[in-house]
């Protein structure tokens, strides 16, 4: 798939919304990346991730490792389009970890996935996970990378799609000014 396809697909499956949005870091955006209106379709899931494995098919990966939810998909399916083992981290009291007898043995080559990065935090506390079991970093795959070329990591990273999504402050957001409304998205305002 090329970008062109990926942002298509985002597109038609509603994940790419355009509104008001409150994202979880408290600024303000005119658009929305809800990544599970793609990924509810298994598929299209599949389709994406075989994208992101064709990515790193000469890198030698022994296992791919993703953050706890949506990283849990896509590591399993380009595990399964790569033929290695597919793993997840999850937090425990705040820290990211392996837990479920999880392990990365010392040498083996790690592959990180994940959804989307704005920051590349979530990426780089599973590459923390990956340094201290030893394992050898070989890439970082995405679907979305939103991060305008901030978010870099210390072996090569590679996107479906690329997305300039300005953010606002509060203070500073146009469409706070126009008096739009807006809406609240992301997993953590969920009841």
């Amino acid at each position: 798939m090329n970008e062109a396809e990926v942002k298509k697909l985002f597109i038609e499956t509603g994940a790419i919304m355009e509104g008001h949005f409150l994202l979880t870091s408290g600024l303000h955006s005119a658009m929305y990346v809800e990544k599970f209106q793609v990924l509810q379709h298994p598929k299209y899931t599949e389709c994406l991730c075989a994208a992101l494995a064709e990515r790193f098919k000469m890198a030698n990966v022994g296992v791919v490792i993703g953050p706890v939810t949506g990283g849990i998909l896509l590591a399993h399916e380009v595990g399964k389009a790569l033929g290695t083992r597919a793993i997840f981290t999850e937090r425990v009291d705040g820290k990211m970890t392996l837990r479920r007898g999880f392990c990365i043995e010392p040498g083996e080559r790690v592959l990180v996935v994940e959804d989307i990065i704005t920051t590349g935090g979530s990426v780089d506390e599973v590459i923390e996970v990956v340094k201290a079991q030893g394992g050898e970093l070989v890439g970082v795959g995405v679907l979305v990378n939103r991060s305008g070329g901030k978010a870099t990591f210390e072996a090569p990273l590679e996107s479906l799609l690329d997305l300039t999504i300005e953010a606002y402050s509060a203070e500073e957001c146009p469409m706070c000014k126009a008096g739009e409304p807006m809406t609240k998205r992301g997993s953590r305002n969920i009841k």
